[in-house]
């Protein structure tokens, strides 16, 4: 028998009729022969009424029964829906996660789901009843209840679903499927009609409200199919699957706005300086994103990143035992700044994806202080005065409001997500959100590039790739950080057969800059570890980069995505670089 999984959000039953009308679509999908568990979220406002309540009596109540009290606006919820579901005649039943079996670590308040015994759904599934299933919760070994952090009914949802294997998991929300950026912010953006799993946790990551990036990681790693609905209408939403929409080198923009940016500057330039620092970071649960480290001058680099705003002071707190540890100068942040992205798996089949991005930002006199890419996806650091503009820019500029038939776009031949088969994966693995990597590489036939002392101002990005571009030359990881004295750093590496033509490109470019020489490095090696979610997992940048330390390898550049963290090492340590990565994750790979 069929069997779906349906989450409603914190507004889709923020009040009794609504619930009302979840319970309805619950018995729709009933009356059509499946088995259904629905998972709701705490009614409306809940959990910030529960928080505001914590916070007149402290600033700073205990994690574990902040986890106490929150999840009790789950339970008023779950059994405010099986009340309605017996109301109009059907059987079910609510259960905690405890009662359903949801064991957690034991991080209170971010918890992450360690396995689900499904007996207790299972049973009341085969009894004809419809599963009410609280999110955002489980337990410990000692008994705790804990909560997954933010988005947590997103992952409890497709968590389950997997457990079950589920035939699908809908998740029902305020809009009505995934579009190209946040409808709310842009009229223009358009609904997919489905996107893939590596898009949408790019996109779920940087910023893009409809799902939690969590929740599509487990998507992702067993198979589930995901259909992003409207809790107010019958339409058809957006499916989450295994492959994109199109060929369209860019598939979505997103923003995230209430970041932070944070720099060490000056760090001696030896190995271990940054696995101390992502050492800390990692022990404060802290994730952090576009971690920069550019090349360094008189020994020393700047390590740039950004952390979500609210994370801010504890970050800053990190830093400054970080900072008298090794011998950094100084610490230095912004608040308010904006990260805008663009995200495709058609990156990895079409250049200039980035002088275009790039140029629509200059166009509007906008100033772009940070780049981090991947294969697919180039984010960039700006104001927060000019997120939204520099959002509207990229989005038009990629013509992500048309359709792909719109566009002429052909059918993209892309290798499926690889399905696995729940049970055998669980079984496999000793907790279900474990770091799984899928591959670590070694690309030793590139060079490297660096230009010191860039003046940091609007357009100087997209000069310079448009100009590289027009010779012909195909870039791979482009990293701009904050420099110092009013200036930016910017580092490319190309294929070493290039490096002759971008060198004189980029040194012309120097010329009329009035920049330093630029400095190049024939011989560089690129090691690259990719898997799922790894910026959730705040400690893989730590076991990456202590590996590499313990082993005398120093890291010269680095560039992180939601699937990719890069780094570059000297040439002749590309090899035994990549004998301990492979080495330190070997239980952790597919």
């Amino acid at each position: 028998m069929p069997l779906i999984v349906q989450k409603f959000g914190g507004t889709s039953v923020a009040d009794t009729q609504k619930i009302l009308g979840a319970a309805r679509k619950a018995i729709r999908a009933a009356q059509a022969g499946n088995q259904v568990v629905v998972v709701v979220s705490a009614m409306g406002k809940t959990t910030d009424h529960l928080v505001s309540l914590a916070k007149e009596i402290t600033d700073r109540p205990s994690h574990r029964e902040m986890d106490m009290l929150l999840s009790s606006g789950e339970q008023v919820t779950i059994a405010l829906m099986a009340i309605a579901l017996e109301s109009l005649g059907y059987k079910a039943v609510s259960m905690t996660g405890a009662q359903i079996g949801i064991k957690t670590d034991s991080s209170h308040t971010k918890a992450r789901i360690r396995s689900i015994s499904t007996d207790s759904m299972r049973k009341a599934l085969d009894a004809g009843k419809i599963v009410i299933a609280a999110g955002f919760q489980g337990i410990d070994d000692e008994g705790n209840i804990t909560t997954l952090g933010r988005g947590g009914s997103d992952t409890s949802a497709v968590a389950l679903a997997a457990a079950l294997g589920a035939d699908e998991c809908e998740i029902y929300t305020d809009v009505d499927g995934v579009y190209t950026t946040d409808p709310r912010l842009l009229a223009e953006a358009r609904k997919v009609s489905q996107i893939s799993y590596d898009e949408m946790l790019e996109l779920a990551s940087l910023g893009a409200g409809v799902m939690h990036s969590r929740s599509i990681e487990f998507a992702k790693k067993f198979g589930v199919t995901v259909h992003v609905r409207s809790s107010f209408t019958d339409t058809p939403g957006s499916l989450i699957v295994g492959t994109p929409e199109s060929n369209t080198a860019v598939a979505g923009a997103a923003i995230a706005k209430n970041e932070a940016r944070l720099t060490l500057v000056g760090v001696p330039d030896k190995p271990g300086n940054a696995m101390r620092l992502f050492a800390r970071i990692a022990e404060a649960k802290i994730a952090t994103d576009m971690i920069v480290q550019n090349i360094g001058q008189e020994e020393r680099t700047d390590i740039s990143f950004t952390v979500p705003g609210n994370d801010l002071t504890a970050t800053l707190d990190v830093l400054k035992t970080v900072s008298e540890e090794i011998g950094a100068e100084r610490v230095d942040y912004q608040k308010n700044v904006a990260k805008v992205s663009v995200v495709g798996l058609g990156m990895e089949k079409q250049g200039g994806v980035a002088e275009k991005m790039f140029r629509a930002v200059s166009r509007k006199m906008i100033n772009i202080s940070m780049i981090t890419t991947s294969e697919i996806k180039i984010s960039t650091l700006v104001s927060w005065e000019d997120a939204i503009e520099t959002l509207r820019a990229v989005h038009s500029v990629f013509q992500l409001e048309k359709t792909p038939s719109q566009l002429h776009s052909q059918e993209l031949s892309v290798k499926p997500a690889k399905q696995v088969k729940p049970e055998l994966d669980v079984a496999r693995i000793s907790g279900m959100e474990d770091i799984l990597i899928e591959a670590i590489h070694l690309d030793q036939a590139q060079a490297r590039i660096t230009m010191p002392n860039v003046p940091d101002k609007p357009g100087i990005a997209a000069e310079m790739f448009e100009r590289i571009a027009e010779a012909g030359i195909v870039v791979d990881m482009i990293v701009q950080s904050c420099g110092r004295n009013g200036k930016a750093i910017i580092t490319y590496t190309v294929p070493r057969t290039m490096l002759d033509i971008a060198l004189g490109v980029t040194k012309k470019l120097a010329g009329e800059w009035k920049s330093d020489e630029p400095l190049h490095n024939p011989t560089v090696a690129i090691l690259s570890v990719c898997g799922t979610g790894l910026r959730s997992h705040t400690g893989l940048a730590y076991r990456m980069f202590k590996t590499l330390a313990d082993g005398g390898i120093n890291v010269n550049i680095i560039s992180t995505s939601e699937r990719n963290i890069s780094i570059t090492v000297n040439n002749a340590q590309g090899k035994h670089g990549l004998q301990l990565l492979k080495k330190e994750f070997a239980n952790d790979m597919i």
